[in-house]
């Protein structure tokens, strides 16, 4: 395994190898892995923050790979470094992922200015990997100017990544039978831009009336705490048209937020949300861990009730964080 020195002063400086050996030992179950992780995000941290955190997310079809690849290349284009992570599936065989996306994103993967990473999502709810976080404070700090989440999917958990990110764009795509009665609204109340893709040839016209569905449906919702009215545009990824238009609107909707101070104060509940999300964790694995746990599991084999679970965990705070009286 390289120096961990080796590995942060090499990552500060862009180098995308070390930046993949850190996402790498980031997502390991092993704990000396988990321990060299975490000494790498302490020494960087400082340096993380400055970058736009954009979800795409979408119904399978939708074509999030290819509209990342659009979009990403025009950035690069503008001189933005790109960061993609993408959450694949697992198998619930093997748990690793198909990894097919980084395949629908060729042009984007050979920009030296872009960075892509998939990695399964480990079963984890809400459309993210397991540390998914982790791996988007280290791409901040190896100076990636916009990091770009694809989810799973639409689905009744993707809303986990609001916790993640500044910005929530739905892609959305016409003739596929996933009309707006497909969509959840919770989904759709959290989008700050929706997207109709594969606006081109035979369904522009469709895309349009689409369009209308979708400006009708919203119509109905409260309006969002930060002031800010979704728009709605449309694209066509493989001829790379809209992209222009759709990147303007992402840079108005940041250019508001942070004048607003809602994008600070939005960042600030994400960082109490996770400060939690890694006590928890850690509480979890020093209890499975335990001997206190190990006896119990031992001596009572069947369902055990929510009450006998608590006096377990109970008895073993106590025995481990208790204050001993002199």
């Amino acid at each position: 395994m390289q120096d961990t020195n080796t590995i942060v002063n090499e990552l500060l400086q862009g180098n995308r190898v070390a930046l993949a050996r850190a996402i790498t030992l980031a997502e390991s179950t092993r704990l000396e892995h988990q321990q060299v992780s975490g000494e790498i995000l302490h020494r960087v941290i400082t340096k993380t923050g400055n970058s736009l955190r954009i979800a795409i997310t979408g119904a399978p079809g939708a074509g999030k790979s290819t509209f990342i690849n659009s979009l990403g290349t025009l950035l690069c284009g503008l001189g933005k470094k790109v960061a993609v992570l993408s959450i694949d599936p697992s198998s619930e065989i093997s748990k690793g992922s198909i990894l097919g996306d980084k395949t629908r994103m060729e042009e984007l993967s050979r920009n030296p200015s872009a960075f892509i990473r998939p990695s399964p999502s480990g079963g984890e709810l809400g459309g993210v990997a397991r540390r998914t976080r982790e791996a988007m404070l280290l791409c901040e700090a190896a100076g990636y100017d916009v990091v770009l989440i694809e989810t799973v999917g639409v689905g009744q958990n993707e809303t986990a990544v609001q916790y993640l990110t500044d910005m929530f764009v739905l892609l959305l795509v016409t003739g596929s039978g996933d009309d707006l009665q497909g969509i959840k609204r919770g989904i759709m109340e959290m989008a700050d831009l929706f997207v109709i893709n594969k606006a081109d040839g035979d369904n522009l016209l469709k895309a349009k009336q689409y369009r209308t569905e979708i400006a009708q449906a919203i119509h109905l919702f409260r309006a969002a705490d930060n002031g800010w009215i979704t728009p709605i545009l449309s694209c066509s990824s493989l001829d790379h048209t809209g992209m222009e238009a759709i990147w303007r609107q992402i840079e108005t909707f940041f250019q508001q937020m942070k004048l607003s101070g809602y994008l600070n104060n939005r960042r600030l509940e994400q960082n109490t949300f996770w400060s939690v999300k890694v006590l928890e964790e850690a509480l979890n694995q020093a209890f499975l861990s335990s001997e206190t746990y190990r006896e119990f599991a031992k001596n009572r084999p069947d369902i055990i009730t929510s009450l006998e679970a608590q006096q377990v965990v109970n008895e073993f705070l106590t025995q481990r964080y208790s204050t001993k009286k002199p």
